[in-house]
C-alpha cells in the first residue's frame, strides 16, 4: 500500500504513525489508531507460503522473487494458509449498512426456476396446439365424435365448426394441466432451501483506497452433519478505487449445502495486500498515539524475549517538507540516534560513537518526533544507538 506523506512504516505491521509535531511549535492534530484482529492470507504453493497481494477475477495474486503471479482458483482448488493476527494501522474503512442474509444461487432461484417451469409449460401446449391444429385440419369429425351429429340432415359447417370448439377445449384442458404441472415441480423442486448468501453495504475510507478488495470467511454447519461438525467456505472480490464517498457493494456468495447455518462469519477489508481495519472488524479498539507506540513496543520486547538487539526507528511522522530537502541532497549520510530504554529519542550525531553532536534544530525536530525499538540486551531494553538514514525510511 503506497501510504502518504508524512509517515514511517513500522516493520512487520501495517501502521503509519504520528507521534508528536514535526516541527517545534506546530500544532499537530490528534490521531487515532485501530487495533484489530485481522488475517494474514498466503498461497501454498511448491511447498513455500507466498503471501496474497492482490485479487484479480477468480485469481490470488502472490510475489515471487519479486514477480507478480496469478494462482487461479478454477483451474484447481488453491492451498490457502490463513492466520488471525492481531493488526495495529492508522488506516480505517467505514462500513455502512452492513447486511448478510440467506439466499439462493441462481439455478436454485425460485423465480427462476418458476421461469423455467412456465417456459417448458409454454412450449408444450405450443405442441399440443400444432398437433390438434394437424388433426383438425386432416379429420375434423374425427374429435369429439360422440357429441357432434355427423348424419346426412346435419349441416357439415355446422359439424366442422363444433369439431373445432372440441378440439380448443381439448387443447386448453391438456395445456392447463401442463402448466400446473411445470408450476408445482418448480415449487417442489426449491423446497430443498438456501444455498447462497446476499451482503451488501456501503464501504468508505478518508485516505483512498487504490487496489482495494475483499475477502470473506465463513464457517458454516452443513444440514444434517453431526452436531459440532463445521466447515468453511472461503470468497474474494476484487472492489473499485475507494475514498470519502461511500460505494455501493453488493455481491452473492454460492456454493453452500442447502439450508445451511452460519457459525461464524468475517469480511476482510485489504488495499494491495495490506489489511485495513474496518467499523466491523473482530476486537476492534481504537488507540492514542501513546497507547499504540506502547503497544508495538511492548510486542517487540514479547517477541524478542532472549534476543540482543540494536535500537532502530519503528513509528513516527515526519514533516512535509523532508522530501525536498531528501531531493536536495542533504541528510543523505547516516547519523546516530541515542534512544533510551523507552524508546525515545535524545540528541543526532555524526559519529557511531556519538562524540560529534549535530547542531541542526530542523533535523532534531525530525528524530524526535521518531519513535524506536529499544535496544536490547538478552530480552531486556537497554538504553542505545540508533542508525537512522532519512532517505531510506519507508514513507
Amino acid at each position: 500500500m503506497k501510504s502518504i506523506l508524512p509517515r514511517i512504516l513500522m516493520t512487520g505491521l501495517a501502521m503509519g504513525s504520528a507521534m508528536m509535531p514535526a516541527i517545534a511549535g506546530a500544532q499537530a492534530a490528534p490521531r487515532e489508531y485501530t487495533l484489530f484482529e485481522g488475517a494474514n492470507i498466503g498461497v501454498n504453493l511448491d511447498k513455500s507460503v507466498y503471501p496474497v497481494r492482490d485479487v484479480f477475477g477468480s485469481s490470488w495474486v502472490i510475489d515471487i522473487n519479486g514477480q507478480d503471479r496469478a494462482v487461479s482458483a478454477k483451474e484447481a482448488p488453491v492451498d490457502l494458509k490463513i492466520s488471525p493476527a492481531l493488526k495495529l494501522t492508522e488506516v480505517s474503512a467505514t462500513i455502512a449498512g452492513f447486511k448478510r442474509e440467506p439466499g439462493y444461487s441462481f439455478a436454485n432461484d425460485p423465480s427462476v426456476r418458476l421461469t423455467r417451469g412456465m417456459n417448458v409449460a409454454a412450449d408444450v401446449s405450443a405442441s399440443y396446439q400444432a398437433a390438434a391444429n394437424q388433426a383438425a385440419a386432416t379429420n375434423p369429425t374425427a374429435v369429439g365424435a360422440d357429441s357432434v351429429s355427423t348424419s346426412g340432415t346435419g349441416d357439415s359447417s355446422q359439424v366442422l365448426a363444433s369439431s373445432s370448439a372440441k378440439v380448443a377445449d381439448t387443447i386448453s384442458s391438456a395445456s392447463a394441466g401442463a402448466d400446473a404441472g411445470n408450476v408445482l415441480e418448480s415449487k417442489n423442486a426449491t423446497s430443498e432451501g438456501y444455498d447462497a448468501m446476499d451482503v451488501e453495504f456501503e464501504v468508505s475510507s478518508a485516505k483512498p483506497l487504490q487496489d482495494p478488495y475483499i475477502v470473506t470467511m465463513v464457517k458454516f454447519h452443513p444440514k444434517g452433519a453431526a452436531p459440532g461438525v463445521v466447515q468453511s467456505m472461503v470468497y474474494a472480490k476484487a472492489l473499485n478505487p475507494i475514498d470519502t464517498h461511500p460505494t455501493k457493494v453488493k455481491f452473492s456468495q454460492e456454493g453452500f449445502p442447502f439450508d445451511y447455518e452460519v457459525v461464524d462469519y468475517q469480511l476482510h477489508l485489504y488495499n494491495h495486500g495490506v489489511e485495513i481495519a474496518t467499523t466491523i472488524s473482530p476486537k476492534r479498539q481504537e488507540m492514542t498515539p501513546d497507547q499504540a507506540f506502547e503497544y508495538v513496543k511492548t510486542s517487540y520486547i514479547t517477541a524478542h524475549k532472549t534476543a540482543t538487539l540494536p535500537a532502530a526507528p519503528i513509528m513516527g511522522e515526519l514533516p512535509p517538507d523532508l522530501s525536498a530537502q531528501l531531493a536536495a541532497g542533504k541528510y543523505s549520510e547516516p547519523i546516530y540516534v541515542k534512544v533510551s530504554k523507552d524508546g525515545l529519542a535524545d540528541e543526532a550525531f555524526s559519529d557511531a560513537a556519538c562524540t560529534a553532536r549535530i547542531d541542526d534544530p530542523y533535523l532534531e525536530s525530525v528524530v524526535r518526533s521518531i519513535r524506536f525499538k529499544p535496544a536490547l540486551e538478552e530480552g531486556k531494553p537497554v538504553d542505545g544507538v540508533a542508525t537512522l538514514n532519512l532517505g531510506r525510511l519507508r514513507v
